[in-house]
Formats: C-alpha cells, structure tokens, sequence
C-alpha cells in the first residue's frame, strides 16, 4: 500500500472537448503543431480545427507534418529544429501515440543548449545527457485509443542505424484532450491494434513487481472496458459509446504506466518493430501476446491476479490462470486480429535470437518489473511460439 501520484497533466475528457481548447490560456505565443505524415489529421478537418482553436486564444502556430507510424530520430530532430528556427514556446501534438511521443521529445529537447535527440536518449546507445533546461510546455490531442500518451511524460524513439527503439523520458504535458469525436474515424484494424496496445499496458502494469492499490485500481477498470467495448469499437467505428470507453481505457491505461509499470513484453514488441519499421506496434504485440503470459502462467507466480482479469474480461466463472488466454484469444478473435503473421512483415526466425538481446540491452529496465525472472532463452522460444 506505498505509490506515488504525482501526474500535473489538466485532462479535458468527453465528446466535444476540443471545441473548448481556446478558453484555455495557451502557454505560449507561438505553438509547434505535430501531426503524422499521413493525411487523416487534414482530411478529417481536425488540424484545421486546432489551428482555429490556437487562433482563437490568441497564439501563433506553424505546422509539423512529417511523424511516421514509428517516428524515427532524425525526423524528431526536424520538429526539433523548425521549433528553435521558429522560436516557438510551446508544442501541440495532435495525433495518435506516435505523434503524441514525438511531441513529448521535441518539447523536451528544442530548448536544450545544444545537442540532438539521440544525445539525450538514456538507454541503449544513446548519450545520455541530461536534460539541462525545463521542457517547453506541450498539448497532447489524442486521436486514437491506445498508448495513453496524452498523460504520460515518455516517448518513444527509433534509430534504424542501430536498430534500436527506446523509450525517452520528459515532462508531463501541460493539457490533454481526450475527445472520442477524433476516434470515429480510425480504421477497424488500427482501432483494434490500439485497443489491445492500451489493454496490454494495464495487463502488464496488473502482474508487474510494480503494482500497487493505484494501479490496480485503473488497471482493472482499462481491462472491464477494453474487454467490453473494442470488440463494438472495431465492429462500428461510430459508435460513440463504444469509442468513449475507449478513450476512458487508453487513458486509465496512461495513468498505469504513470503509478505503475509495464513489463518485458513492450521491451520484446520494441526490438520486432525497431528490426521492422512497417509493424504497427500493437499488431506486434497481439503476435507475443499469448505465448508472453503463458510463460508467467506456468510459473504460477501470479495465478490470481490473472484468474481476476479474466473475470474483468468477462468469464465470470474463471478458477484458474489458464482462463486468462481463453480471455485474450477469444478478445482477439473477436477483433479479427487472432490470425496475425509476423512473416507478413518480413519478420524471420533467424532475428529472434538478435531481437532477444536488443530488447534487454535497450529497455532491461522492464524485464526488472516482470513476476518472475526472464532470461534470454526464454524471451528466443516466447518469438519462435508466436511465429507465423
């Protein structure tokens, strides 16, 4: 019973939220909008309105349209760069985790002295300079249900030259915007690669050394949610409900990771798509998912923790660890994402043995959190179960 909460983030949750973004008194004069280099932010009229609403409240914006699915270094160091070009004094990340990170770091490094992203990354082969100079304040606009990102101070950055994707510490945002509205127009597929991204973040965090009456408290109300409605948010993707509760679940997932802690399979999921840049990063860990947690189930280090998520993931009558899997395989068959292939994105056997160690040697920290200790043979049999 010890935990520490501590998360400054002002939430404005609920359908219609960013309609209300200009009766906030920005941070700044002249704000960095990040956004992917996709077209969904622009099409769907949501950067337009943000632009408006930063209008409206009298601040200055230029835009940011270049993060990809698993933003890379040197695009960070772009919005890096145009944030001191343009003098700007606050960051807006309007998007899903991805963009949503890279906000979180281009806030963090723009008003460093000198240096580039990778000289701030503290894992892996980074140079793990301190951060000397307070983050610019920052606004997360989430548009998706997945990495909690919007209340959380970490991002996630990829270096392709050494194959590593790592996790970099900031600041807490300044604002978040959770409104629903802006998930009604994510695709089925992605909309069950997020949800099952954000329950795997509570998952974790409900098993993980590291959990405390805090955590469990959002973690278990994350998994009721995402076991109920992202099965009806992928089947109907205007359901407003069903994409509220979605939002609701993403979110108490953040606050997990906040108070909590996620375990080795988000390190395993990092070094899969650190190798391979076009696998979405929930889709990677739906493949280890079932082979990961049947591991910890055949410890039985925590066979109650898992008999009480598979209640919360309805099966009611649960009464052993196993129930958990049949849970999480009947979620996943019910998303239409039980089938997914790791060969359908180039991934090979023969990396599984290179991936094991980069998920150690860049994010070990987690593998500490795990219930039961995790070695290298075990993370290589984990990759070669879930292969297909």
């Amino acid at each position: 019973m010890s935990y520490i909460w501590n998360i400054p983030t002002k939430v404005m949750f609920g359908s219609g939220q960013l309609n209300s973004l200009h009766d906030e008194a920005m941070p700044g004069k002249k704000g960095l909008v990040v956004i992917s280099n996709g077209k969904s932010a622009k099409v769907n009229g949501y950067l337009e309105r943000v632009l408006q609403e930063l209008k409206t409240a009298g601040a200055a914006s230029i835009v940011f349209d270049h993060i990809e699915a698993n933003p890379l270094e040197a695009t960070i160091q772009q919005g890096v760069e145009l944030a001191r070009r343009e003098q700007c004094d606050f960051i807006v990340g309007l998007g899903g985790g991805s963009v949503l990170d890279a906000a979180t770091i281009i806030a963090a490094v723009a008003p460093q002295p000198s240096g580039r992203v990778w000289d701030y990354v503290a894992m892996g082969s980074g140079g793990k300079r301190p951060l000397t100079v307070s983050s610019l304040p920052y606004i997360e606009v989430t548009t998706s249900a997945g990495t909690g990102s919007e209340v959380d101070a970490w991002g996630v950055v990829s270096n392709p030259d050494t194959k590593e994707k790592v996790g970099f510490k900031g600041e807490y945002p300044w604002l978040a915007i959770v409104d629903p509205e802006l998930m009604l127009t994510v695709p089925p597929k992605f909309t069950a690669y997020q949800g099952f991204d954000a329950l795997f973040h509570s998952v974790e965090g409900y098993i993980s050394n590291f959990c405390n009456e805090a955590a469990a408290m959002v973690e278990r109300e994350a998994i009721r949610n995402v076991a109920q409605y992202l099965p009806l948010a992928v089947k109907d993707g205007s359901n407003l409900e069903a994409r509220t509760k979605m939002a609701f679940a993403n979110t108490m997932s953040g606050y997990s990771m906040d108070v909590g802690s996620c375990t080795s399979e988000h390190a395993m999921e990092h070094a899969l798509s650190a190798f391979h840049h076009a696998l979405p990063h929930g889709a990677g860990l739906i493949m280890i998912s079932l082979a990961y947690f049947k591991y910890f189930i055949e410890q039985h280090v925590c066979d109650d923790r898992f008999i009480m998520m598979a209640k919360d993931m309805g099966k009611k009558d649960a009464q052993k660890p196993e129930d958990f899997l049949t849970a999480l395989a009947d979620l996943q068959k019910a998303c239409q994402v039980y089938d997914l292939k790791m060969s359908d994105y180039g991934i090979h056997p023969d990396e599984f043995q290179a991936m094991a160690k980069n998920a150690r040697d860049t994010m070990g920290g987690l593998f500490m959190c795990d219930p039961a200790k995790l070695r290298e043979a075990d993370v290589i049999k984990i990759y070669e179960q879930s292969y297909r």
